[in-house]
């Protein structure tokens, strides 16, 4: 009978780990890029707008 190879799969779990985790980093990058520009385009009407008065 083969024995468990548990370097492998304590290997295995730890790139699961890191992909899982890098995934998650670039969905926060996102959302801050996409609130940020939310918030600039909120901005540019209302400076437009003083301009104009």
């Amino acid at each position: 009978m083969a024995k468990p190879n548990y370097q492998f799969k304590k290997r295995q779990k730890e790139l699961a780990k890191k992909k899982k985790k890098e995934e998650k980093r670039l969905r926060k990058l996102k959302n801050k890029e996409d609130e940020a520009n939310e918030t600039e385009k909120d901005l540019t009407p209302s400076t437009e707008d003083q301009k104009e008065e």
